[in-house]
């Protein structure tokens, strides 16, 4: 059909993909040519390796401070108070966000001033929260030139997405899975427009610009922070180095290495959000030169290609015995808190001291690829998966029915409070004239068989018929279990299998793994928001345990307790604070398999002790096995 290759093949130069854009390079700067005219894109490098464009309003700011002071700070939240925690800093060309220290690449990219961003035109798709998402930009123009030359559908699998895009019904389906979303395009601001080279750099101590420097917060301690290191930096280099000449740096300070003891890295990192090893200046943007002698302050705004070059040589000139800090991924793990390290290494950076801020290794969450004829049932256990459908209530037991059938009546009760309703047993319970039932009087106290805690009956019926209406119960006080505990988790697939590899801390032993695949779908009455759309973020979620005696006993009960609907619940998640999705319930798995960076991985010689008394607690037992 028309719209595949010829939307690809017949972009003009100034449609190309994302990395052509930055090679508009005149006097070795990366600017567009004198008379040339380029839209400008800043765009941020998010943790899957992919350029994420700002939005034209955020560019046009960081363009106007740009212009203003070539190494200063912008305030994102000045123009979107969505970003109100984050800061870039132009010399290092960093994101920073300040209430978790994170750091990200910045780069500044051009495209032709025909193209989409400088038409102000947009191309986003729906995501699972019935938001809007917008594309990268590659691809946003790509979509843009072949909606033009009126193609029907357009492949973007010569991008790396197997995705197709359909104009007439506006949607984008996924070739291997066949889900469809919505896309749409929309008119905003057009992105700011540059002729040739911006205005050179200017010094960096505050003060240095023209124009009143902002009052906000944000400003206030950045400049604050900048000017006190500025001070300390300009104080130490007379002391320690009276010959060396230096430029300032943003975050980390100047080189203070004496000639010849390494280079000064530029900032941006690599494309895969490499960390970067600088000796002295973390993110400084100066080479050194023979005889200590500094190039020019080259702000390095628009070489991607040039950032990664200068930062790998940078990893290979450090020095023995100087200190590194891990600071941890992106994705949120390691051992030292970015904000903690960062500030660590301008304390140390000023004070003199060489400094090596380094990202910590990523973790191992998946073992090396596995053949199907390498894959086999667990040793033991019966059939290699187990499916889960919607609830279904058992009709002969009554809330009533089942309070009754756990506790024994209470003629003379202690004068003492019930833990549910917080009055006194010797009175009636706090659900008086909230709670009715025939045949349950208010002043009525019972014992729970087993634990023997006692209670108000009307006050445990309104527990059970708060809960999930199993036909179990579940002592407040003690948390024992009478009857058969099940969950609310939603339908959907647990698959286990063996593979040939061996966790770390058990190299005698292959491995048990479990898939979990769960659906996104509709709440239902024993969910939070009974109706509402529920997702299910990250499935399938691959879990892993030794193929050992007590591993295989593990494995055991997490059938039982997926049978009983209890490994997944719906809810809020703790990691990305979204409400309405699939989370874990309270049973821990392993799922990080080479590792244990996150802490859900091994080795873990507790992991499997930890894990049966959870499912204990949840009433699934050896004793559940026997039976």
């Amino acid at each position: 059909m028309p719209g595949h290759g010829t939307g690809l093949s017949s972009r003009s130069p100034g449609m190309a993909r994302q990395g052509s854009g930055a090679m508009l390079a005149s006097g070795g700067l990366g600017f567009p040519p004198q008379n040339l005219a380029r839209v400008v894109v800043w765009e941020w490098l998010n943790e899957h390796g992919r350029w994420r464009p700002y939005s034209a309003a955020v560019c046009h700011h960081i363009e106007n401070v740009l212009k203003e002071d070539a190494r200063g700070s912008v305030v994102l939240g000045q123009v979107d108070v969505q970003l109100a925690p984050y800061v870039i800093d132009l010399q290092s060309m960093h994101q920073f966000r300040q209430d978790t220290g994170t750091m990200r690449p910045v780069r500044r990219n051009f495209y032709d001033p025909s193209s989409a961003p400088g038409k102000g035109i947009v191309w986003e798709w729906e995501n699972d929260n019935s938001s809007w998402t917008p594309y990268d930009m590659d691809i946003c123009i790509t979509i843009q030139n072949a909606y033009e030359k009126q193609h029907p559908w357009l492949d973007l699998s010569s991008l790396g997405f197997c995705y197709l895009i359909y104009f007439s019904s506006m949607s984008q389906m996924n070739r291997q899975t066949q889900r469809k979303r919505r896309l749409r395009r929309r008119m905003d601001l057009a992105y700011p427009l540059t002729m040739g080279s911006i205005p050179k750099s200017q010094s960096w101590p505050v003060g240095a610009s023209t124009g009143t420097p902002c009052s906000c917060p944000q400003c206030l301690l950045v400049n604050s922070t900048r000017a006190a290191s500025n001070a300390i930096l300009a104080s130490q280099r007379r002391k320690l180095y009276p010959g060396a000449v230096r430029q300032s740096s943003t975050f980390a300070g100047a080189a203070l290495w004496p000639a010849g003891m390494g280079t000064a890295a530029v900032a941006g990192g690599t494309a895969k959000g490499e960390g970067l090893r600088v000796p002295g200046g973390a993110f400084a943007p100066n080479q050194n030169v023979p005889g200590g002698v500094p190039l020019p302050g080259l702000n390095n705004l628009n070489q991607p290609g040039t950032q990664r070059g200068a930062g790998l040589g940078a990893r290979a000139t450090v020095p023995p015995g100087v200190p590194a800090l891990p600071v941890k991924n992106l994705n949120g793990t390691g051992p030292v808190h970015p904000a903690l390290a960062g500030m660590t290494g301008i304390l140390m950076c000023a004070a003199g001291l060489p400094v090596c801020l380094t990202r910590a290794p990523k973790p191992i969450l998946h073992p090396p690829p596995v053949s199907k004829s390498d894959i086999k049932p667990v040793p033991g256990v019966n059939g290699i998966c187990r499916k889960t459908k919607k609830k279904h209530l058992k009709k002969s037991k009554t809330p009533e029915d089942v309070v009754r059938r756990y506790i024994q009546k209470v003629k003379n009760p202690p004068d003492e409070d019930c833990t549910i309703c917080m009055e006194r047993l010797v009175t009636s319970s706090g659900y008086e004239g909230v709670l009715s039932h025939r045949g349950i009087k208010p002043e009525l106290v019972g014992k729970l068989g087993k634990c023997g805690h006692m209670y108000h009956l009307l006050c445990l019926l309104a527990m059970y018929n708060n809960g999930n209406k199993d036909g179990s119960l579940q002592c407040p006080t003690c948390k024992a279990i009478y009857g058969e505990k099940t969950g609310t988790q939603p339908p959907g697939k647990m698959e286990f299998h063996l593979i040939p590899h061996s966790l770390p801390g058990y190299t005698d032993s292959k491995t048990i793994r479990i898939v979990y695949d769960i659906p996104t779908g509709i709440q239902g009455p024993e969910h939070p928001n009974p109706g509402k759309k529920f997702t299910a973020r990250g499935f399938p979620r691959h879990c892993y345990l030794p193929d050992n005696e007590k591993g295989r006993k593990v494995l055991k009960l997490l059938i039982v307790a997926w049978d009983r609907r209890l490994i997944f619940t719906i809810g809020t998640s703790n990691t990305t604070g979204e409400s309405d999705t699939v989370v874990w319930n309270e049973i821990h798995h392993k799922t990080e398999f080479g590792s244990n960076l996150t802490g859900h991985g091994y080795p873990d010689p507790n992991y499997l002790d930890n894990v049966l008394a959870e499912l204990l607690a949840q009433g699934v037992s050896e004793a559940t096995l026997k039976d």
